[in-house]
């Protein structure tokens, strides 16, 4: 029998392996910059010129982006599965919106699910934190900012796809909120205009939604995760139809007038 020599393995193929594991999961995010070369070394346990080799072979698998005098960055596109000139198609369709939000509601209510199963102490802590930040938002009701109750409102859901462990959901429900940032955070800033009753039911949905994390209750996370999106699909077409009313009644009463 021929027996092949085992090839010892370089220690910049582990720590290549250790770097993309830690961006496959999302501990480092799009965009983000790397610690510096000494940090990192040391956090490691390894040699500068082993982690520098490391990071030409993800920044070769475009994966890095080194900055002169910047550092090295995780690649901002990562994930993304839309191309530019498609984006402002896509936000400027109602029946896109409907698709994507019907398509939250069944990537959701699964993240939900995994997340009040295998949330993790550091997982809660930092659902926790997401949670607290838009209570923040719903709470200030003198000076609101439309927009960055949008982008909590993405936090919090992101935070859900973070804890639910699946790095497949988290990275589709990731790039499905950067899709769509420009049109505040996929149409939920609309939810936040000055309805109350509709305010309320989004405090109400995401506290309830968060409860259920919390306490690892699965199955009634999935069904509220659901409720939340199919309850934002309904307001959101509601508001919709009211204004073609009204741009209905608005020709009505420019043509009386001629």
């Amino acid at each position: 029998m021929d027996i092949g020599h085992i090839a010892p393995r370089r220690l910049a193929d582990t720590i290549v392996e250790q770097l993309e594991t830690m961006i496959l999961e999302g501990t480092l995010q799009p965009g983000e910059r790397l610690p510096p070369e000494r940090v990192l070394a040391e956090q490691f346990g390894v040699s500068r010129p082993s982690l520098r080799e490391a990071v030409q072979k993800l920044s070769a698998k475009g994966l890095l982006i080194s900055r002169q005098g910047g550092g090295n960055f995780v690649t901002e596109s990562l994930g993304g599965s839309f191309s530019d000139p498609l984006i402002p198609l896509l936000e400027n369709r109602p029946e896109a919106q409907r698709d994507l939000l019907e398509f939250r509601r069944t990537l959701e209510a699964d993240c939900a699910y995994y997340a009040a199963l295998r949330a993790t102490e550091v997982d809660r802590a930092h659902l926790k934190n997401a949670y607290e930040a838009l209570q923040a938002c719903y709470a200030n009701d003198t000076d609101r900012d439309l927009e960055e109750e949008g982008a909590a409102d993405a936090r919090f859901h992101l935070a859900i796809a973070e804890a639910s462990h699946n790095v497949i959901l988290l990275h589709t429900i990731r790039n499905l909120f950067n899709m769509l940032k420009s049109n505040v955070v996929t149409n939920i800033g609309g939810m936040y205009q000055r309805e109350v009753e509709t305010r309320k039911g989004l405090v109400d949905q995401h506290r309830m939604l968060f409860e259920a994390i919390m306490e690892g209750r699965a199955e009634d996370a999935r069904e509220l995760a659901g409720t939340h999106i199919q309850y934002v699909q309904k307001v959101l077409s509601e508001r919709s139809e009211n204004h073609r009313r009204l741009e209905r009644s608005l020709r009505r009463d420019k043509l009386s007038r001629i």
